[in-house]
């Protein structure tokens, strides 16, 4: 079974999924930082495959995928690191990345790859729907990974059910239809939307995801979807402290 359905099956609530972005600080950082996150018991982690132009991500993100592209980050290089965890990590692993460096690298043969190297699902953030279902799906469920589809403040509800009843996984919805980045607080608006799709009730669980940085917004998260997903947070501690296991004690601790 796939390990993201295992993992709702078991868990509903408060899950916590870490993003970050793979070569970065360093180029062989990557091993370690998911290690250190599952024995941290976090519950999912993205890893980001560093591209020149990441439109939807703020600059945080942005920096970290310029310097991991810098380090000599590659598709190629990050599949070799993978496989050499791939029977130690029980957590559910997922790539997020664009769609063009996945098109270069050839979408069955990365799915195949991401297959033996025991990743669960993909987020491609610019592959719109009518694409990923005409082309990509049939492709995807192959090799038996779930692909992650956002939603926006501004996504429709006939479109969120649309993606709903043709996802599996989870989906990600997003707090705010900007690039990625770090918030003290949810506006009162935001939460309204948290509360409208809540009440959607949709097939999916969903995790909140743009913005989470501290206990508050962590909580707001909590109270309107199955759990949080948080990235430039701790993307700028890995920066900061350019040591994983510090950086991931100091995100745990500031979410306390």
């Amino acid at each position: 079974m796939n390990k993201i359905t295992t993992l709702f099956q078991h868990k509903q609530r408060n899950i916590v999924s870490i993003y970050f972005t793979a070569g970065f600080p360093q180029l062989n950082d990557t091993i370690e930082i998911i290690k250190e996150l599952q024995l941290n018991g976090i519950d999912m982690i993205e890893i980001g495959i560093p591209f020149s132009d990441p439109m939807a991500d703020g600059k945080v993100i942005q920096m970290s995928s310029y310097k991991a592209i810098q380090n000599g980050m590659n598709l190629k290089i990050l599949f070799k690191q993978l496989e050499t965890i791939k029977d130690e990590i029980h957590i559910p692993l997922i790539m997020m990345g664009y769609l063009n460096p996945i098109i270069q690298y050839d979408f069955k043969k990365f799915c195949e790859d991401c297959q033996k190297t025991n990743i669960a699902g993909i987020i491609i953030p610019d592959l719109p729907f009518e694409e990923y279902f005409n082309e990509y799906k049939f492709i995807a469920e192959t090799y038996n990974l779930k692909m992650i589809m956002l939603i926006t403040p501004k996504t429709s509800e006939e479109r969120i059910r649309l993606i709903d009843n043709n996802v599996e996984g989870f989906i990600y919805m997003v707090s705010a239809a900007a690039t990625t980045g770090m918030q003290k607080s949810f506006s009162k608006q935001k939460q309204e939307y948290f509360r409208k799709v809540n009440n959607m009730k949709l097939r999916n669980p969903r995790l909140i995801g743009f913005g989470i940085s501290n206990k508050e917004t962590l909580t707001a998260a909590f109270e309107n979807s199955s759990g949080a997903i948080i990235g430039s947070k701790f993307v700028s501690l890995l920066a900061e402290e350019k040591n994983p296991k510090t950086a991931i004690q100091k995100l745990l601790s500031g979410l306390k």
